[in-house]
């Protein structure tokens, strides 16, 4: 029987790494940003969408339009304290935790996103952090969606998913580099 060979091992999961030169692309804004009452408003209009970031998602919650995906850690920038409480209706769905290290976007979670979109959605609670699971939301969405994810200090980013943000985000992680972590990290 012919040999199989595969890069990484059963205990080792591969993983996407910003390297320092792409930091500043990632910190761009990709969609318009809003903040307040304005934000609400867009993100009431919203038809499809997910989300990545406790707050913007607890606020999606709060205003009774939840999201079809949400990505949360459990943490903010501020440290301000979010009520686990507050996603139980998006948790009914489906709640799937992934391990995602900082700066870091493993094939878990974005297998994971990919599968809620498929299945119907839910929440992704993330041990690590969530940040770049923006791009998975993007990578996975429909063209017609929205992703939305908070901006400290900025506001909500609203990011329509369409063939060209699908295909920037392709981009971006190509230029990453691929890191094999294992289930220990």
């Amino acid at each position: 029987m012919p040999r199989v060979a595969t890069r990484f091992g059963s205990s080792e999961e591969r993983a996407w790494a910003v390297p320092e030169s792409l930091r500043a692309t990632l910190g761009q804004q990709y969609g318009p940003v809003y903040t307040g009452e304005e934000a609400d408003r867009h993100l009431l209009a919203l038809r499809d969408f997910g989300s990545c970031g406790d707050r913007v998602t607890a606020r999606a919650i709060e205003l009774g339009h939840p999201p079809l995906v949400g990505i949360v850690d459990y943490k903010t920038r501020r440290n301000e304290p979010i009520d686990p409480e507050v996603f139980r209706s998006l948790a009914r769905r489906r709640v799937v935790r992934v391990k995602n290290p900082p700066g870091l976007l493993t094939e878990k979670l974005r297998l994971t996103v990919r599968m809620l979109v498929e299945s119907g959605g839910g929440l992704v609670e993330v041990d690590g952090e969530e940040d770049l699971g923006s791009l998975a939301l993007v990578e996975s969405l429909p063209a017609g969606a929205t992703v939305i994810y908070g901006i400290p200090g900025a506001g909500v980013s609203f990011v329509s998913v369409d063939a060209a943000s699908k295909e920037n985000v392709r981009k971006l992680i190509a230029q990453m580099e691929i890191r094999s972590i294992g289930h220990g990290d």
